[in-house]
């Protein structure tokens, strides 16, 4: 239903930016002292497996050297086969996720079926595209986007730089303080042909890798009951894994490396 009257089209965002403006948010106008005050998501990762695409966050978000948030979601399911992974500064990050995902909804509605995944990753593209300026000011947002591409019949992922670029991966990305070392954990442990359960045990090596040499990445926090968002996008749609089966894996990685005397096998 047109609201004013100005614009029919399929795209969310531009009906906002054309009937109601102020609706659309706007970060350039923020001013800090330093953009470590603002909180920060870490460290997310995407990889392809047998079944489709598994995307996983920590939870942990800093301001400079100080924990911001213990538990904060950085994996977004954007419809019922797509997922957005968030890394850079928390509030454009979380926000942005939100609209894609109203976004996408509005497009299914008004056209009357869903986006291609490849179009739902350009979306994702012009959203960072336009929060460029924010950016300048150090609100960056780099996030993860992956889903199941019910066309060809399997996983794809894309990362982006903060000018919009996308880039395809065709095996796995991780990005984030941590990303570095989640990415030299995935090149030990990742193969194309990985089952749901080992892809699940990467993912969680991959995270507990990176939060061993990375401060600002959470991990598996025992003591307070936070574990990683883990999701997998299949052609079943969206499964979010249960956090006992990442606490019986983390147990094992550690009950495991005690035995063998530290780093990952």
């Amino acid at each position: 239903m047109l609201i004013r009257g100005q614009y029919n089209g399929s795209s969310f965002s531009e009906l906002l930016r054309v009937d109601h403006p102020e609706l659309v948010p706007d970060f350039t106008g923020f001013s800090s002292s330093s953009p470590t005050e603002i909180p920060h998501g870490t460290t997310v990762l995407a990889f392809k497996f047998a079944d489709g695409v598994l995307v996983a966050g920590d939870r942990l978000a800093t301001e400079g050297h100080r924990v911001a948030s213990r538990d904060v979601e950085k994996v977004f399911a954007t419809d019922t086969h797509s997922l957005m992974a968030i890394s850079g500064a928390a509030g454009p990050c979380i926000e942005m996720g939100r609209i894609l995902s109203v976004e996408l909804e509005h497009y299914e509605k008004i056209e009357g079926e869903a986006l291609e995944l490849e179009g739902k990753a350009n979306k994702l593209g012009q959203m960072i595209r336009q929060n460029l300026p924010a950016a300048m000011q150090g609100l960056v947002v780099v996030p993860l986007f992956a889903g199941y591409d019910k066309r060809r019949k399997a996983g794809r992922l894309w990362k982006y730089d903060i000018t919009g670029g996308r880039y395809e991966e065709t095996e796995f990305e991780a990005t984030g303080s941590g990303g570095l070392f989640a990415r030299e954990s995935l090149k030990k442990n990742w193969r194309p042909d990985l089952t749901s359960d080992e892809a699940i045990t990467a993912a969680v090596t991959a995270l507990t890798d990176a939060a061993d040499q990375d401060r600002a990445t959470g991990g598996v926090d025992l003591q307070r009951n936070i574990y990683p968002i883990i999701n997998t996008a299949t052609d079943g749609g969206i499964d979010r894994v249960d956090f006992g089966v990442v606490e019986r894996i983390y147990r094992g990685l550690l009950e495991d490396r005690t035995v063998t005397g530290g780093g990952a096998r």
